[in-house]
């Protein structure tokens, strides 16, 4: 506490650069200060640049008083344009293409990237830069897609000598890495389809979105195990993590072929213990039917829309049927993962989605009895990955270990949530985690928030400027200030 009024004081005491001088006018000297002295890279080293951006960041940096929170918001919400979109505005063949940085890793992850812009769509309309530049990660996502559906993240350029090379499944110069997750295909769709909605731009709707649709359907069947089957996918790693490889020779623990899409890997990037991963069936579900309905709208496709809606309820029923635990405290909660058998694995993990994130991402009402259940149970030691200490509480996972939350589970828990006492504890969290960097971090340890990895992780610092401004969007203002 210290060190951060201290941090805070030398903040307020800096003087007004000269460039700040407009912004005098409109925002107290404080807040102005928040806009040129903060975390971001100078303005000549940032990759991409938008108008609409910037107005949004001069917008609720306006409303805020509290400065610490303005100065975070700052940081964080900009972060993916900032750091992590590599735009080109031609392809070669006139189409814009976008390749988009985790972070610190120098590879794109299809769920991250659609994850990572996606608070910026809304926007779109305002910018036709910020609007071509998305047009382009939808692009390359499909292109990726076309070149393997079972891929999770992806090269900017190929390369023979990759680091996951080794990797013993169907890799390719082009690959990062090749774990298969139902989720990274679920985002894709995702961000098409806010992307549609938002802008009405038909023009990413062309053949490779056809292709993939096709291929996206020929997975998720293919990873049904129908008949028996085990599914062309199989992969093995040369590792001491148990997480990172999977059993029986690369195909997974067995299951029972019921109509769920199985998941060799969680959102994490760890393998599943069962491999019917209920959060991303659910997502599978909902992203079906965006897809049919782009298919139908745009396209003209009933054929494939008909396809993509007929999966989608046979992954319901079987979710009706499979998905659900009568947890002798919590009443019928939804299961983190089954195998058909009648075997459910009862947890969390932070990594979205998950169940905490169902109601975020629109896959479950926010007012359904057996979702309010799940997320009581997820938010409690009852949870084997939920942790709490001196620093901070919150939903981990294996991927990091024990007594590690992740910040991204406070943001899930305060985004599905209707409490304001709640939320302004998740957001004081979040604030007094950040170790003092003014960013979001992958996870911190629940006594020692100084304690923390990957410094820089562009989805969380991105989603954290999403909550902010659905909470000032929504009448939360008074609640934010009140901090």
């Amino acid at each position: 506490m210290k060190k951060y009024l201290l941090y805070l004081f030398a903040i307020l005491m800096l003087p007004v650069p000269a460039c700040a001088g407009q912004l005098q006018a409109e925002i107290p000297v404080a807040k102005a200060d928040v806009l040129t002295v903060n975390k971001r890279p100078a303005p000549s080293e940032r990759l991409f640049r938008s108008e609409a951006v910037e107005k949004q960041i001069r917008d609720i940096v306006r409303q805020l008083t509290n400065v610490r929170l303005a100065w975070m918001f700052v940081n964080c919400y900009p972060n993916t344009i900032d750091t992590t979109v590599h735009f080109m505005e031609d392809d070669g063949q006139g189409n814009p293409d976008t390749f988009v940085y985790t972070g610190d890793i120098p590879a794109m992850w299809l769920r991250d990237s659609g994850a990572q812009v996606f608070p910026y769509v809304r926007l779109a309309p305002q910018d036709n830069h910020l609007q071509r530049m998305l047009a382009g990660v939808v692009l390359r996502q499909l292109k990726c897609i076309n070149i393997d559906p079972y891929a999770n993240a992806f090269n900017k350029e190929p390369d023979p000598n990759g680091y996951w090379m080794s990797d013993m499944t169907d890799m390719k110069p082009e690959l990062h890495e090749r774990k298969w997750e139902i989720d990274s295909l679920c985002y894709v769709i995702r961000l098409a389809y806010e992307y549609w909605m938002v802008t009405g731009d038909t023009s990413i709707f062309g053949d490779s979105w056809l292709q993939a649709i096709q291929n996206i359907l020929t997975t998720f069947r293919d990873q049904q195990h129908k008949d028996g089957s085990r599914g062309k996918y199989h992969f093995e790693r040369h590792t001491n993590r148990q997480l990172d490889t999977m059993c029986n020779g690369g195909w997974g623990a067995p299951v029972k072929p019921v109509g769920l899409i199985a998941s060799a890997f969680r959102p994490s990037d760890d393998a599943t213990t069962f491999l019917f991963l209920i959060p991303s069936n659910f997502m599978a579900v909902t992203q079906l039917h965006h897809a049919a309905e782009i298919l139908t709208k745009v396209n003209g496709r009933t054929d494939l829309a008909t396809q993509c809606l007929s999966l989608a309820e046979e992954v319901q029923q079987a979710l009706h049927k499979y998905a659900v635990y009568k947890h002798p405290k919590y009443g019928p909660i939804y299961a983190y993962e089954v195998d058909g058998f009648g075997n459910q694995l009862l947890m969390d993990d932070a990594n979205v989605p998950s169940l905490l994130a169902m109601a975020y991402l629109g896959d479950v009402p926010a007012d359904d009895p057996v979702y309010q259940n799940t997320r009581r149970f997820v938010w409690s030691e009852d949870n084997p990955y939920f942790f709490k200490g001196q620093a901070g509480e919150g939903i981990g996972g294996p991927h990091v270990g024990l007594d590690m939350p992740w910040p991204m589970s406070v943001m899930m828990r305060a985004f599905t949530s209707t409490d304001d006492t709640e939320i302004k504890a998740c957001i004081k969290m979040l604030m007094d985690t950040d170790a003092g960097t003014g960013f979001m971090h992958e996870s911190f340890h629940k006594d020692d928030a100084t304690v923390f990895t990957r410094p820089w992780f562009a989805w969380q610092n991105t989603l954290f400027g999403e909550l902010i401004i659905k909470l000032v969007n929504d009448g939360k203002l008074d609640l934010l200030n009140s901090l």
